[in-house]
């Protein structure tokens, strides 16, 4: 017999989480739906501007939400008017003015940029290497850092009336933590994703959807939430085996061969294919197509992972 959530084992699931959800500065987290985690870039008064902290606290929550067995899917979104400004500026000028400045050799000037650059990569990079699916619902203004952020996610909506800007050269710099590294692998228009790289301007939605960064567009901040929420719900029900065994394969598939990538999953499949959770996915399937839609089973009650 397949056991089916009822509305009382959801509501304590809810309770049970949010009781034990980790406290942040710069985030802030919450559980809207049964296992999925709603991450807030909780910088309003400053448009989310990426610093120190909120990139460090990026790291620790990620890194922390991949083995939470409550958490089964992640939104990513920033509280107030914007998903990110990018990058705080009075953050560059502490590393600039007061780290650099107290340096004198230029190797050891070098050698420290290389070792932060390294940690600031690795924050963002523990979004990309999450285990569980993270939708970007993005709003306002996404510059610089922050497409580099949306970049490290798995699915991205948006809002209409969102900016993006790719404005690591108008800094005198070419992007180093996302953008340039991982989008490539996925862009379908490489003519006008290098014009925007190479130009810094400003885009719009459209010309988001041309070059493949966002998936859908929708009206108002409210409605693109709503959407990413009611998607992470969907991808919670299903089996928490099959959907990390699914993000690992695509993650690696992007970084190998056609080759890499059959003698790897032909090595994680000789594993994951003893799970229960295939027998309990095809019983689910025999009852529903032996039901009307009305009294088929509406969700299975998986092993958290």
């Amino acid at each position: 017999m397949l056991r089916i959530y009822s509305n009382h084992h959801a509501l304590r699931s809810i309770c049970r989480s949010m009781s034990s959800l980790p406290k942040y500065e710069t985030l802030k987290l919450s559980q809207p739906k049964p296992h999925v985690t709603l991450v807030e870039l909780n910088r309003p008064t400053k448009l989310n501007a990426m610093n120190k902290e909120l990139f460090e606290e990026l790291k620790t929550c990620f890194e922390q939400l991949s083995i939470d067995k409550t958490c089964r899917a992640v939104v990513l979104t920033g509280a107030g008017k914007a998903f990110t400004s990018g990058i705080d500026v009075k953050y560059l000028s502490t590393v600039a003015i007061g780290e650099l400045s107290q340096i004198d050799d230029s190797a050891r000037k070098a050698l420290h940029l290389r070792r932060m650059i390294k940690r600031t990569q690795s924050c963002l990079r523990a979004v990309d290497q999450c285990e569980k699916p993270v939708i970007a619902a993005i709003h306002g203004h996404c510059l610089g850092a922050g497409v580099d952020l949306s970049a490290c996610c798995d699915i991205r909506y948006s809002s209409r009336d969102t900016t993006f800007s790719i404005k690591e050269v108008d800094m005198g710099l070419a992007a180093d933590v996302g953008t340039l590294q991982i989008l490539p692998k996925s862009i379908t228009n490489h003519s006008l994703f290098r014009e925007l790289v190479f130009t810094a301007r400003s885009f719009d939605t459209n010309e988001a959807q041309q070059i493949g960064l966002l998936s859908r567009v929708f009206d108002t901040r409210e409605a693109v939430l709503d959407a990413a929420i009611n998607l992470a719900s969907v991808i919670a029900k299903k089996s928490p085996v099959a959907i990390l065994g699914s993000k690992i394969q695509l993650n690696y598939a992007r970084d190998h061969s056609s080759d890499d990538n059959f003698n790897f999953v032909s090595t994680w499949n000789s594993g994951m294919l003893l799970t229960e959770d295939i027998i309990k996915s095809i019983m689910a399937s025999s009852v529903s197509s032996e039901k009307s839609n009305k009294n088929a089973p509406s969700e299975i009650e998986y092993e958290d992972v």
